[in-house]
């Protein structure tokens, strides 16, 4: 006769919960490849949205840029304490793009392009959370006609766009908003950061 102790039901769904959150994530090596397209003016992007919504940490910032990467449409919200799942991102985000855009899945290629911000605590380097918010980003802009544009945290130490190495100091989580007259366009180009990775594979996507 054998003794032993059969694992609760309880359990096996926590275990099964935990690794179905983790299939809805993407590693920024996943994203690069993803052929995600590059922004023209990050700096100038970062700096509208940041002078616009004024996120602190815990905000996202969900913006809808045309096909000359001008603002068409924003919302920020700062998400529900919850496990970090990207189904619940991409709700999130799905239920903010039906408010402030129409969807374009009529058309045959998406002509508008999403981003999002994250306003976060901790430093430039990817986050479960950042993947969660990838994921949900892809799902929602596929469910509501949208090309996937760039994901874009923003800490204490400044911003980075995760997946491409580009970032810079200003602004950051901390800093106070410019004006939106003085966000113009930088011709200087972004530094190189580390935190995001595979930059030379959205060059080689950027290329294309």
């Amino acid at each position: 006769m054998t003794f032993g102790f059969a694992p609760s039901a309880a359990s096996s769904i926590t275990t099964a919960d935990s690794v179905t959150r983790l299939a809805r994530m993407l590693e920024p090596s996943e994203w690069a490849a993803a052929g995600i397209p590059l922004l023209r003016s990050p700096r100038e992007v970062v700096s509208g949205l940041h002078s616009r919504h004024r996120p602190t940490p815990a905000t996202a910032v969900l913006a809808v840029l045309d096909h000359e990467e001008r603002l068409a449409a924003s919302a920020s919200f700062a998400p529900r304490a919850a496990p970090v799942d990207g189904w619940e991102f991409r709700n999130a985000l799905l239920a903010h793009l039906r408010r402030v855009i129409p969807h374009d899945l009529r058309r045959r290629t998406p002509v508008r392009t999403a981003v999002l911000l994250y306003c976060r605590d901790g430093d430039e380097r990817w986050t479960e959370e950042d993947g969660a918010w990838m994921w949900g980003l892809r799902d929602a802009c596929t469910l509501h006609g949208l090309r996937c544009g760039a994901y874009i945290t923003l800490t204490r130490g400044g911003w980075q766009v995760l997946g491409e190495g580009r970032g810079g100091r200003r602004p950051n989580s901390e800093s106070a908003p410019e004006d939106l007259a003085e966000t113009v366009s930088d011709s200087a180009p972004s530094p190189l950061r580390s935190g995001g990775g595979a930059v030379e594979a959205l060059r080689r996507v950027a290329a294309r």
